[in-house]
This record gives C-alpha cells, sequence and structure tokens, in this order.
C-alpha cells in the first residue's frame, strides 16, 4: 500500500473522550473514529488489524476441528424466552418490536441460536461430537461504555458452541478449546493468565477466563505463585482468616452512638479495629430484600452474594427509604439483630464474638453480638471479596492480586440450554438423550485494545507482528530525490512479492512527519532510504527496542523477509 493513497487520519493531539492508552492511540493512529457512545466505525488500519485478528482464529478453531457458520445479528424473542434470559440479560439487551408487534433483540450472544440450528439439523448420536463457531458483532447496552473498544455497545466476538453425547465428551471438547485458546493468545503476542470464573448469564457447571494483566483492566484477578491458583474476584475462594476474640460470650448491649454511620466513624468513636464489627447491607434481589454481613474491614461480593442468594436479575443496593422501612433506622444503623429479612453472612463472620453491629435503631449499635445466640443468619456462605495477601485455597500461601482484561472465557454449560431449548438425540438403542453443551467466546475487538495496552511505547503503538496492519514500512529521507524514490519503489515492489504486508511512504512529507507517523501507527520493521542509497546501503530499525543498522538493500529485504516470516 502507498501511504499517499491511505486514509489514515492520524492526529497529534489526544482526544479529549480518551481515557486509556489503547483508546488514545486507536484514535491517533487513525484505526477508529468515535459515532456515538460505545459506537466505533473502523478506519482501514483498524479493520487491517481486526482481519488479521480474525485470521488466526480461524486458523487455530479449524485446526481444532470447529466449523464455522454465520448467525443473524438480529434475533427473534421465543428462543430467548425459552432459556429465560429474555429477562436475565435486562436493559443491557436491545429490544426492539417489528412492524407487526413481534418482539426482536440485537444478538448480545447466540447460545439458544446455535441450540435451535443443531435441533433442526442433527439428529442422530453419529453427528456428535460437533462444535460450531462464528465470527460476528454482537451487541450490548453498556450502562457506562468506556475505553474505546474495551468496553464498548456493538463489538466482534467470536462465539463458539460444543455439542456432546456426555460429560466425558464436554470434557475433550472443553480442553480442545482451552488448547485452541492459548495458541491463539500467542500468536496473538498477548501476556495472558487463565483464571477460574463465575459463570454469570451463560451459566453452566464452571467456566475460565483468558485475562491479560494490565493496570487499566476491569476485572480483578487473584492469582498464587507457589501453586499456580488463579481466579477472578468474582470465584476467588476467601478462606476466613479469623482473628483473635474474647473466649467468653458477653453481655449483649446497646450503645448510643450519634452520627455515627460508618465503619471508619465507628473506629474513631469505639476505639476498636474494622474487624472489630460486622457491616450489614441491605439489597434488593428480584422481588425481595436481603441483608449481606461481612466483617468491618472487608467488602461483600455481590456476584458471590447473588449466586447464593439466586436471583434471576441484577443484585442492587436497597433504596435508602427501603432501608429505613426494613430497619426502622435511618441508612448507616442496620444490623442482623432482630431484622425480619433473611440474613446471608459471611464465613469469617461466623467466627467473630463480641462484635458490633448496627441497632436497627438511629445512633444506636450493639456491641458483644454472637451467632446463635443473638441471631441466626439464614445461611453463612463465602461472600467477601478476595484480597492481597488471603490464603491461597490449594496451598495456603498468600494470593497476590492484579487487574485484568479478559479477551476470552469458556464455559460448560452442561444442559442448560439443551433442556430449555429440547435439544435431544437418539442414540444407537433408539433412545432419546439430552445433549451436552460447551461454550466459548473472545473479544475480538476487545483483544486488538489488549494488545495496543500490553505494547505501546511514548511514540506509539508497538504492534506485534502477527496483527500489525503492516508489516514494514519503506521511507525515502526525500520524495523529491529520484534515486531515493526508485531505491524504495523497488524495495517496495520486492517485499510486496515475498507476501509481506508493506507499506510505501510515498508522500512529499518531511522525514521527521514520516518517522513519527511509522511510530505511531506502530510498523514492527522500519526501511529508510536516504543518502547512501547510492551505494546500495539503506537503515533497517524494528520497532521493538531495536539499533538503526545499516545494510545493503539485498540483506535488508532478505532480513526483513525473515523478520516477519519468524514472528507470524
Amino acid at each position: 500500500m502507498r501511504m499517499s493513497k491511505l486514509l489514515m487520519p492520524t492526529l497529534r493531539e489526544v482526544p479529549a473522550e480518551a481515557e486509556i492508552t489503547s483508546h488514545k492511540l486507536m484514535l491517533r493512529a487513525g484505526m477508529i473514529r468515535r459515532l456515538a457512545a460505545g459506537i466505533y466505525s473502523y478506519l482501514p488500519l483498524g479493520i487491517k488489524t481486526l482481519q488479521k485478528v480474525e485470521k488466526i482464529i480461524r486458523e487455530e478453531m479449524d485446526a481444532a476441528g470447529a466449523q464455522e457458520l454465520l448467525m443473524p445479528a438480529l434475533l427473534p424473542a421465543e428462543a430467548y424466552m425459552a432459556s429465560g434470559r429474555w429477562e436475565v440479560f435486562g436493559a443491557s439487551m436491545f429490544k426492539m418490536k417489528d412492524r407487526y408487534d413481534r418482539d426482536y433483540c440485537l444478538g448480545p450472544t447466540h447460545e439458544e441460536l446455535f441450540t435451535q440450528a443443531v435441533i433442526d439439523n442433527v439428529k442422530s448420536y453419529k453427528e456428535y461430537p460437533m462444535t460450531l463457531y462464528q465470527i460476528q458483532t454482537k451487541y450490548r447496552d453498556e450502562g457506562r461504555p468506556r475505553f474505546g473498544v474495551m468496553r464498548s455497545r456493538e463489538f466482534v466476538m467470536k462465539d463458539a458452541y460444543s455439542f456432546d453425547t456426555s460429560d466425558e465428551g464436554l470434557d475433550v471438547s472443553y480442553k480442545k478449546m482451552y488448547d485452541a485458546y492459548c495458541k491463539i493468545f500467542t500468536r496473538l503476542g498477548l501476556d495472558f493468565t487463565i483464571v477460574d470464573a463465575d459463570s454469570g448469564a451463560m451459566g453452566g457447571s464452571g467456566s475460565q477466563e483468558f485475562m491479560v494483566k494490565s493496570p487499566v483492566g476491569e476485572d480483578g484477578i487473584a492469582y498464587c505463585e507457589a501453586c499456580g491458583y488463579a481466579a477472578n474476584y468474582e470465584k476467588a475462594e476467601c478462606i476466613p482468616q479469623p482473628k483473635e476474640a474474647d473466649a467468653e460470650e458477653k453481655p449483649m448491649e446497646k450503645i448510643h452512638t450519634p452520627n455515627v454511620h460508618t465503619i471508619e466513624e465507628l473506629v474513631s468513636f469505639l476505639g476498636a479495629q474494622p474487624y472489630d464489627f460486622a457491616k450489614t447491607i441491605i439489597y434488593k434481589a428480584d422481588d425481595k430484600y436481603v441483608a449481606a454481613m461481612v466483617r468491618g474491614d472487608r467488602e461483600i461480593n455481590e456476584v458471590k452474594l447473588k449466586n447464593l442468594v439466586g436471583c434471576i436479575d441484577d443484585l442492587e443496593l436497597a433504596e435508602p427509604f427501603k432501608v429505613r422501612e426494613i430497619t426502622n433506622a435511618e441508612v448507616g444503623f442496620a444490623g442482623p439483630v432482630g431484622l425480619n429479612i433473611p440474613v446471608y453472612a459471611d464465613k469469617e463472620v461466623s467466627l467473630m464474638k463480641n462484635f458490633v453491629v448496627g441497632a436497627n435503631e438511629t445512633d444506636m449499635h450493639y456491641k458483644n453480638v454472637n451467632i446463635g445466640r443473638d441471631f441466626t443468619p439464614f445461611e453463612v456462605a463465602d461472600i467477601r471479596v478476595v484480597e492481597e495477601g488471603d490464603a491461597c485455597p490449594k496451598c495456603g500461601k498468600p494470593l497476590k492480586t492484579a487487574q485484568g482484561i479478559e479477551v476470552g472465557h469458556i464455559f460448560k454449560l452442561g444442559t442448560k440450554y439443551s433442556d430449555a431449548l429440547g435439544l435431544r438425540y437418539l442414540d444407537e438403542d433408539g433412545a432419546s438423550k439430552t445433549v451436552t453443551m460447551g461454550c466459548y467466546g473472545i473479544g475480538v475487538t476487545r483483544c486488538i485494545a489488549a494488545a495496543i495496552e500490553q505494547n505501546n511505547d511514548e511514540h506509539g503503538i508497538i504492534w506485534p507482528v502477527s496483527i500489525a496492519p503492516y508489516e514494514v514500512t519503506v521511507i525515502p529521507v526525500n520524495s523529491k530525490n529520484e534515486e531515493q524514490v526508485k531505491a524504495a519503489e523497488e524495495i517496495y515492489e520486492r517485499l510486496k512479492a515475498e507476501g509481506v504486508d508493506v507499506l510505501l511512504d510515498d508522500r512529499n512529507e518531511r522525514a521527521g512527519v514520516k518517522f513519527n507517523d511509522a511510530d505511531l501507527i506502530g510498523i514492527p520493521l522500519r526501511i529508510v532510504v536516504g543518502k547512501k542509497c547510492g551505494e546500495g546501503i539503506v537503515e533497517y530499525k524494528p520497532r521493538r527496542g531495536g539499533e538503526t543498522e545499516e545494510k545493503t538493500t539485498d540483506d535488508a529485504v532478505k532480513s526483513a523477509v525473515s523478520f516477519v516470516k519468524g514472528n507470524i
């Protein structure tokens, strides 16, 4: 490609809308442009990288035995209603009606539709196992789209679904996809970690996420360097860390705590430690209200609580007026004693003695509260957020934590959707049995942003060769010098003939402008044709940490071809 013909509207200034590095650089490099909140157009450089990511995914999925198809994005409501997810997705699903008042949505994910496709077309056990996939645009009405293509309302996703006749068969299909994902993310040049995860709205018996560690990641990861355990915050098991407590239970006592609403204020007021308190938070779970308790120095894990309570819709904090109605007190004085809604207590709370809680009376707390004597929780379970230094649930060594970007997620769905939609097969004896399923997703557009977050410097993007929009750029220093232009053209044509994706900067611009643009858009290798071209000498410079070398034209071309083929 000749840069003089390339639509590449680079920006020198950082757009005000951009918050993180990948968003800034994708805008500055002319890869994307914003149409509306969470909605982006992909310009030529962006689409080139997107297509390369898709190509790698296709190659590894096909190698693993998966078959590609393409589903519609505009979907009828019936299948989602049958599975129960028409309500589960809630406000995040784009819903609409056609001219005949029939319900449709823009597909957020396609478990139901793939299941229906197999119901309509596959009958015999002989046709299993089977894995189908697509690469397609998805739509989710994010309440807060942010970070460019990292969390957008329209995005490209690879979703795959496996269909087996047994749980043992699902294990085999799941492992194939696990291995394929490892190959995909390695080829994309991503430094990734695999963590245990919560299945969320997808359901099923188990799942794992492929996470790219990054300070801008929206997901927390807990991991153990000693044994290799890793899980996201939603799933990470918390081993109770008891604090020393009085051996004997003391009489419960109501104390006056005027204008003391928070744990920090209680600590100061009573001269105690945060772990001497248990905070009680009131939640709305579907059409009911529940209370959750954790130690004063801990935070409630709302995903764990939602799963424990079994609510279908989003779990949310109770409205202040409802807290006042339930507790007969202002917000900040809720406690478990005498509360007439179910109380879910974290495991650490069950190990506490003589602790302080709200008294369900404004400006009042109870001290010396004990479980069993003063109140009985509806259930005791792990409902807190993991923290740095917590004991690893596998080996007991201290956990470390980091932020991560989820780029892939694999699920063992089991029979959740096949039961709901009636996906069955006839075995060798003619008996009807239920198909068991797996689900495997990759955020294709998110992979691009994750790659930039891990590969950049003060000058711009540093693309892994495998997904760079162009692998080599050839730059004549002086576009008015016929000798330089001719030499650059020859190198350009030779690289093209070798199958290299090469960009010729034939613009009538200063050399500094050309170099800056090459660095900004992240081309992995630069060949500069300057004053020594008459001697057959050019400058050869890798974008990533390489020093500029002088090479003969032949050596530069051979080295470039070897560099590209060795890194794809």
